[in-house]
């Protein structure tokens, strides 16, 4: 009987080791995970910005910064991938060539063209200037090199941190619905897919999230990447303030939210309860309301004349970088593009501006115009507040994933690229009635449609979308231009050519040809990099296309659990990919569809290619090279000659303070106005142009917003268009946590003196009581 005991017990501790075993597999790292983020705000002042091709949407300040945030996942002795989010409206073929340019100078063949990926989140409130291609800088006066610089610069830091932070680690993923934050902004051509294909899902866009958590073996979570469908424009096309639009917002969020939660232990008790942000309250006492002695604390500071300063004095004056621990790795997080080419933010419908009613369904049109009809965001008639709505509702969704991620991403990290002229591919796709036929894909073209816009951004003049016939005089413009060969109209059909951008090479190319195609793996999740926007049931056909490919035949790599990811607008931009269904409604998307009818198609072909290569171990050809246009760009946007100020007035004064022994509540606006100068003086990369201080103490102030915040707008402004003077409007939206006491609102910028010298400067408001 004693025996039989023993054996029992041996039994079972040999069973619970076992387990404990079992659990150490499951969690331990299999891969290392680098996190990387860096300042790609660019230049704030006179660049037309980049999506709406509005000539008169010209860039005068920063609503929140912009950022390269990437992740690197490598094999310990393996293979690796890094991903680069770009809060810009699409990435660049001329930006991509000059990274992967630096990147071989750094680290030899470590990082290629094959396994770096660079997207954009379509945000259409960022400076343009930054493709090579004619068409897409013909409003922002030809290439900015700035904005070009700014980019290239920040892609290549961020790669560096997350190179140089690289740890042990492990990954999760997890999906689930967000329903509030999309909606399909071209339903008729959505419907005329067919109702067999459409029966089978239950939205016409797609509502999945896809996210990626990053957990540092020593730190814990570091970071994490999702993948949502919904497009950069909840800022409208007359914004004027650099903004990351929805998605950016939501990064911002969360990563303020991780800070706070990881702070937690760091709170007194009084501070919890107070609500007031970690990277505030960690190093502030919390100041008894005493409204009185506030006030009379206030008052003791007027503001200061501006003065000289340093560029240092910006950049260490930034809230998160001074408040950011110094023993733990900074959590980024991304929200990143996907298959968004139909869906829009403006979740409440389309509506004409000039009567409130209904837009006309299948040409969003309002009395035959189209100019005038307009989607609204959750939050109109405030544009900011509709991105606030939207990014809250990505990240809220992010945080739910994010903390019930369990399932842990196993499995080789492996990568296939490709470069495809897509001006003339052959296609092989399905006969009706069976068997195979051979089309081929056309030079670029856009239809008139494109003229028209989206109800996101109307375009002007008599163009309308689900235009499949033009009109006579604009043919004739464009005959100016380019008229298209006979072959060309009839490969493009039934699109009526309103730009033949792929057969116009002067002074260079004014469209791309040669796009690349690339699959990204991480264990059982999959990234499919496209250059482009692909509508919502272009994106399914693709994701289904190469998901039936990793899973089918004799391939156990998956055992059938895989995750397909879009990750749209990445390494080139080629506009956009609409079914061949939705191109015959000639809408909008399939107006701006370059390659014609078959572009899908040709997609679908080539990555599954390049799925079954990754199955089965070949390598790919690489194809041809695009062309490297930087040489041949020109630039007709004018330098800043000077800045100037009245007599006995200096750079950084004060023109409107704030009012003497002023007292605000959370939710009103404090406004200042500086006397400043050109913000294309000086980016203020990972630094400043705007700044909130809260006094600790009686003599100290601490930073505790700046213009990376939502809440804080740094708006420039000057008085007339060639002006040498020029203000800086900074209006601060007090936040509902932000915490009672003293503050005042600071001003850093660059001034360009005459003879070419930059000289920079600050200046501060008067003190005033938040209570």
């Amino acid at each position: 009987m004693m025996v039989r005991l023993i054996k029992v017990i041996l039994f079972l501790i040999l069973i619970l080791l076992l387990l404990e075993n079992g659990r150490g597999i499951t969690s331990s790292s299999n891969y290392l995970i680098g996190l990387g983020s860096y300042d790609i705000t660019g230049p704030a002042a006179d660049v037309n910005m980049m999506g709406y091709a509005n000539i008169e949407q010209i860039a005068s300040g920063v609503h929140f910064r912009l950022r390269a945030r990437t992740f690197i996942v490598a094999e310990p002795k393996g293979n690796r991938v890094v991903f680069i989010n770009l809060d810009a409206c699409m990435a660049s073929q001329i930006v991509t060539i000059k990274v992967l340019e630096r990147l071989k100078a750094r680290y030899g063949n470590l990082y290629t063209e094959n396994n770096v990926a660079i997207s954009g989140i379509h945000t259409h409130a960022g400076p343009g200037g930054y493709l090579q291609y004619i068409v897409y800088i013909v409003t922002s006066l030809g290439f900015v090199r700035q904005s070009f610089d700014a980019l290239v610069d920040g892609i290549e830091q961020s790669i560096i941190q997350a190179h140089d932070s690289l740890q042990p680690g492990s990954i999760y993923v997890n999906k689930g619905e967000l329903l509030d934050a999309s909606v399909n902004r071209s339903p008729s051509a959505h419907l005329n897919n067919p109702a067999e294909e459409r029966s089978k899902y239950k939205y016409d866009v797609d509502k999945n999230m896809t996210l990626l958590k990053f957990v540092d073996d020593e730190w814990g979570p570091v970071g994490s990447f999702n993948w949502f469908a919904t497009h950069g424009t909840s800022m409208s096309r007359t914004n004027s303030l650099i903004s990351g639009d929805n998605k950016g917002a939501a990064a911002r969020f969360m990563e303020d939210w991780f800070d706070q939660e990881s702070g937690e232990q760091m709170f007194s008790d009084e501070s919890k309860a107070s609500g007031i942000l970690r990277r505030v309250s960690n190093i502030i006492p919390i100041i008894r309301n005493n409204h009185h002695e506030l006030r009379e604390l206030a008052a003791s500071f007027q503001s200061s004349s501006g003065k000289p300063a340093t560029r240092f004095m910006s950049l260490a004056r930034r809230v998160r970088s001074s408040l950011r621990r110094a023993d733990r790795p900074r959590f980024i997080t991304a929200f990143c593009q996907s298959n968004c080419g139909d869906v829009s933010p403006n979740v409440l419908g389309t509506f004409c501006i000039d009567t409130g009613l209904p837009c006309d369904f299948n040409h969003s049109t309002c009395g035959g115009k189209n100019e005038l009809c307009y989607g609204r965001g959750p939050g109109y008639p405030d544009e900011f507040e509709s991105t606030r709505i939207i990014g809250d509702r990505q990240f809220k969704k992010a945080v739910e994933l994010f903390n019930k991620a369990s399932e842990q991403l196993k499995g080789k990290v492996d990568y296939r690229h490709s470069y495809v002229d897509f001006s003339k591919l052959e296609v092989t796709i399905p006969k009706q009635g069976g068997g195979t036929e051979i089309v081929k894909t056309c030079p670029a073209a856009m239809g008139f449609a494109f003229a028209a816009g989206t109800t996101d951004g109307p375009g002007a003049f008599d163009f309308k979308q689900g235009d499949d016939k033009g009109n006579a005089f604009w043919r004739l413009v464009r005959n100016l231009l380019k008229t298209p060969k006979q072959e060309q109209v009839d490969c493009q059909h039934p699109k009526p050519i309103l730009l033949d951008t792929g057969e116009m090479k002067k002074p260079y190319d004014w469209a791309p040809s040669i796009l690349p195609v690339q699959i990204l793996r991480i264990g059982q999740l999959v990234i499919l990099s496209v250059p482009g926007e692909f509508s919502t049931m272009a994106g399914r056909r693709l994701r289904d296309a190469v998901r039936t490919v990793l899973t089918s035949g004799d391939s156990k790599e998956f055992d059938g659990n895989v995750h397909v990811v879009i990750a749209g607008l990445t390494n080139t931009y080629s506009q956009y990919i609409t079914t061949f269904e939705e191109y015959k409604i000639q809408r909008y998307e399939g107006a701006s569809t370059l390659y014609g009818p078959h572009t899908l198609s040709a997609y679908i072909q080539e990555f599954k290619k390049l799925a079954a290569a990754l199955i089965s171990g070949q390598s790919v050809q690489s194809g041809p090279q695009p062309p490297d246009l930087l040489d041949k760009q020109i630039s007709l946007l004018p330098p800043v000659v000077m800045d100037a100020t009245p007599l006995g007035v200096k750079f950084g004064d004060v023109s409107k303070d704030v009012p003497k022994n002023s007292t605000f509540k959370r939710g009103e606006n404090v406004t200042v106005v500086f006397w400043s100068a050109c913000p294309r003086n000086d980016l203020m990369t990972e630094g400043t142009f705007a700044l909130v201080e809260i006094l600790q103490g009686k003599d100290s102030w601490v930073p505790a917003y700046d213009d990376d915040d939502f809440c804080l707008r740094f708006i420039w402004s000057r008085p007339a268009k060639l002006s040498t003077r020029s203000h800086a409007t900074i209006q601060w939206i007090i936040p509902e946590n932000a915490a009672s006491g003293v503050y005042r609102i600071r001003h850093f910028g660059a001034a360009k003196h005459l003879l070419g010298s930059v000289k920079h400067f600050t200046g501060s408001s008067s003190a005033f009581v938040v209570a």
